[in-house]
């Protein structure tokens, strides 16, 4: 295959984004027709479809495997023209890929120098939020460069370094313990009490109360709050009993907002960074960090200190 138009490479990354021919073209500030063109030639020379022109469009698999490239391509053009000295394009982001608890806790903390030095230079971070069992998904279908994840196992062409153990305890508010639970949390009791999950990913609840009481998937009235924030605002407010990161929890057990109906259990999730290799040091000095390591490199420090 002869080497690949970094342009409609661009394009190509552009409609996995947009999901659409009309603001990849915004985006690139090009017109749709000259989107449509680039990305017709990109077809033909690989000789296979790579987008389904549906509404929103989608990638296929052999589009899927451009994009990785595409997204790889991006982020050694953002570490050359870092290490040159040059401007950065305005377009030029790395997307990762983290679980909502981890952001709502302790991601935010830890890429701040990153995030700053990317205003200066002028690249973009942008942060794609799923279940830390499913962000493993983005990075194999090209749509991030690296991930938090509870993932173990690297993707070929990846580089996996453990973070720590998220430690998630459950909590509700006193109010809800008087009202509903009086005399707590127990094996009698658990099915027809409400817990509060964030979305249908969500089994912490569950894996909790499988711990507790030693039963083999219990069936729970689950009560959706679809935001780490949020969730946690909920189960103060006495809308049922959450499973929280000790993290977000530790500060409301600490003021009596909430409490634990078993301070002794919990449910320990262990999280890895993933990303792709780059091959950073052919194209960087030694005295600079690529900035996909960067990234894992703020992400590992910032777990050192704030996970199990």
């Amino acid at each position: 295959m002869k080497d690949l138009d970094s342009a409609a490479l661009d394009c190509l990354a552009a409609l996995a984004d947009e999901r659409s021919f009309e603001r990849a073209a915004q985006r690139l500030s090009i017109t749709q027709s000259a989107v449509s063109q680039r990305l017709r030639s990109l077809e033909a020379q690989v000789g296979q479809l790579l987008v389904v022109r549906s509404r929103p469009l989608r990638l296929t698999e052999p589009g899927k495997v451009l994009l990785r490239f595409a997204r790889q391509l991006q982020a050694l053009r953002t570490d050359v023209a870092r290490e040159l000295g040059g401007q950065v394009a305005p377009n030029e982001r790395i997307a990762i890929a983290v679980n909502a608890d981890s952001l709502a806790t302790w991601v935010l903390p830890a890429l701040d120098s990153v995030v700053q030095a990317g205003l200066k230079q002028g690249f973009g971070l942008e942060l794609v939020v799923d279940d830390q069992d499913f962000t493993h998904d983005w990075l194999r279908q090209g749509e991030v460069l690296g991930c938090i994840s509870t993932v173990r196992q690297a993707l070929r062409g990846c580089l996996v370094q453990p973070l720590g153990v998220m430690r998630y305890v459950a909590v509700a508010s006193p109010a809800f313990m008087r009202a509903h639970l009086p005399e707590g949390l127990n094996a009698s009791n658990f099915a027809s009490t409400p817990f509060l999950v964030v979305n249908r990913k969500d089994d912490c609840q569950v894996q909790w109360v499988a711990k507790a009481f030693g039963v083999r998937a219990p069936r729970l009235q689950e009560r959706y709050v679809p935001s780490s924030d949020a969730y946690v605002r909920a189960v103060c407010m006495g809308w049922g009993v959450g499973v929280a990161p000790e993290l977000q929890a530790r500060p409301l057990i600490a003021s009596g907002d909430l409490v634990t109906p078993r301070p002794d259990l919990s449910v320990e999730v262990t999280l890895y960074w993933h990303q792709w290799k780059l091959l950073s040091d052919l194209v960087a000095a030694p005295t600079r960090v690529a900035l996909l390591d960067q990234i894992g490199q703020a992400l590992a420090l910032g777990a050192k200190t704030a996970l199990v």
